[in-house]
């Protein structure tokens, strides 16, 4: 965790968001009973109807939040036809949330393949087996494909599928949201400009 000197109540006193929510996932960390990484990912179908499912967290920093998915996936394919995204971070514990709006691109292979590898290997084996999105006729047809790749796969490495990678959001506006009583909660947004980032607080 990278030290801020800031407390719950002066939070809005930051002036750059990612060591901001560096402390924030960190006190996830220590109250948040499950998944403190977890965040609600938002994309858009081809007709611009909404998309919302939970994903986790793999890795951030200056460049952005990054995550991983199968491209043929419902959100793989609208992520790379529409090419943004929005992301919620929402920690219960705490009564804090961070949204998180931009772009998204494409992780590097070697990026990709560093965090395939260090998955473990029942999942690495279920990337394969998964269609994912797609409809699945029974349980057993899942069951009997991670069956088969696992066989193929007993004797060596798992290679990461030609169609599993990652995304990066690189943020355009990060927003840090914490309840306050009486609802008068504090809101403080940033927003990425060419000289750095823009701060405006926010009515609740």
């Amino acid at each position: 965790m990278v030290e801020t000197g800031l407390t719950t109540d002066d939070f809005t006193l930051a002036d750059e968001p990612f060591q901001l929510f560096d402390q924030w996932l960190a006190d996830a960390g220590k109250s948040e009973p499950n998944d403190p990484n977890a965040l609600a990912l938002a994309t858009v179908d081809p007709d611009g109807l909404p998309n919302v499912r939970m994903v986790l967290l793999k890795g951030f920093d200056s460049q952005g939040f990054v995550f991983y998915t199968n491209f043929e996936s419902a959100k793989g394919r609208e992520l790379l036809s529409a090419g943004k995204a929005a992301m919620c971070f929402h920690w219960k514990s705490l009564r804090r949330q961070v949204r998180v709006r931009g772009p998204v691109e494409v992780v590097t292979d070697a990026e990709a393949d560093a965090y395939f590898a260090s998955r473990p290997l029942g999942s690495r084996v279920g990337a394969w087996a998964s269609k994912q999105s797609r409809p699945l006729e029974s349980r057993f047809a899942l069951e009997k494909a991670a069956a088969e790749y696992g066989l193929k796969y007993a004797l060596g490495a798992v290679p990461r599928p030609p169609y599993w990678s990652g995304f990066r959001l690189v943020p355009q506006s990060i927003e840090f949201w914490h309840d306050r009583p009486f609802r008068l909660h504090d809101r403080l947004v940033f927003t990425r400009t060419a000289g750095g980032w823009e701060t405006t607080r926010l009515y609740p």
